[in-house]
């Protein structure tokens, strides 16, 4: 991420949107379930209302610093890993619920954001919630934050067929404000 989105990720105001909007609308009252994977976590603001949420929690993040400062900042409330989320470093059916926030768009092309999705429900265990958000991506604010960086948004009106394809049955996203929120169970 460039300087700018740095800034933004590790604001206040931006954990503070997490806290309140965000993650809540993710996830809503979904049932989790008691061994959750995120995807992605960045700096950590979803990370850190996730575990409060949950007790504990999985991590993979592919950037070496953000790994650290994770750990640094959750301690053993989180199992941080390194590591790619095309290829992810978990058996099958591992995880009864993997999340994703705002992350889809920073894969750096669509066939390797299928790959993401294909390893989510790879993990998962059958009947598993794959959940979470993104961004529209269409906004000049939005664009000019990426200057430099990876953006490929999704269409939100793709993802369900997406998702079907990757192995998620009942396939929802939800638009608003610019964001969308998906799900999706894995196929038992």
């Amino acid at each position: 991420m460039n300087v700018l989105h740095n800034v933004i990720c590790s604001s206040r105001l931006w954990s503070r949107r997490v806290e309140r909007d965000l993650v809540p609308w993710g996830i809503g009252s979904l049932d989790l379930g008691d061994d959750v994977l995120e995807v992605g976590p960045g700096f950590g603001a979803t990370t850190a209302v996730l575990v409060r949420r949950l007790g504990k929690l999985d991590a993979l993040e592919l950037d070496a610093e953000y790994c650290r400062r994770l750990r640094d900042r959750l301690g053993a409330t989180v199992t941080v890993t390194q590591g790619d989320a095309t290829e992810m470093p978990y058996g099958d059916g591992q995880f009864s619920a993997v999340l994703c926030f705002t992350t889809l768009h920073h894969v750096p092309s669509r066939a390797l954001q299928d790959k993401v999705l294909a390893e989510a429900a790879r993990v998962l265990r059958p009947d598993g919630v794959f959940a979470g958000t993104d961004s529209v991506g269409t906004g000049i604010g939005f664009k000019l934050i990426h200057l430099g960086d990876t953006l490929v948004p999704i269409d939100p009106g793709e993802l369900p067929d997406r998702l079907l394809a990757a192995g998620f049955d009942d396939p929802r996203v939800e638009r608003s404000n610019g964001s969308f929120r998906f799900r999706g169970r894995k196929r038992g």
